[in-house]
């Protein structure tokens, strides 16, 4: 019978820098697609590392950018995952509420994952659904690219 382990060790941790290279990355995209955005990301504990309002992002999705980073990186999924387990009868209906509504199910939060393990997560706000996931997917490539482990979602055991 293997030891019980007490503490975890070697965590991979999101760091300032690596939040700004999402951040910087994420902006760009959005800049490339013509829609300026609100872009937040957080640590694996959903506190706020980086924030961006570009020039021209909505003022009213500041609070939404940071509550769909925190969502995804304290749940650990991405929010639009969330849209249809979320609706009226389904299992997760309400959870948008919880939190102190600090929940989010709408599309644009991604969690972010390196070596299998959640280091944080990155919301972004402004656009449609579909153009939120879009920049936040750009920045969390950034992060792969150069860490070439990072990635949205870890991969299945036993997959390539």
């Amino acid at each position: 019978m293997a030891k019980p382990e007490f503490v975890t060790r070697d965590s991979p941790r999101l760091t300032l820098q690596g939040a700004r290279l999402i951040l910087s990355a994420a902006a760009r995209r959005a800049a490339a697609i013509g829609v300026p955005m609100d872009i937040a990301v957080v640590d694996d504990a959903g506190h706020l590392l980086a924030f961006n309002r570009m020039d021209g992002a909505k003022l009213s999705s500041i609070d939404i950018a940071v509550s769909k980073a925190w969502t995804a990186a304290c749940a650990r999924r991405a929010t639009h995952e969330y849209a249809e387990i979320a609706a009226p009868g389904r299992p997760a209906f309400g959870i948008h509420v919880s939190n102190q509504g600090r929940f989010m199910i709408v599309g644009g939060g991604l969690p972010i994952f390196v070596d299998g393990r959640i280091v944080g997560g990155i919301g972004c706000s402004s656009g449609t659904t579909q153009q939120d996931r879009e920049v936040a997917t750009a920045g969390i490539g950034a992060l792969s690219t150069r860490t070439r482990s990072a990635r949205r979602r870890p991969k299945a055991r036993g997959t390539a």
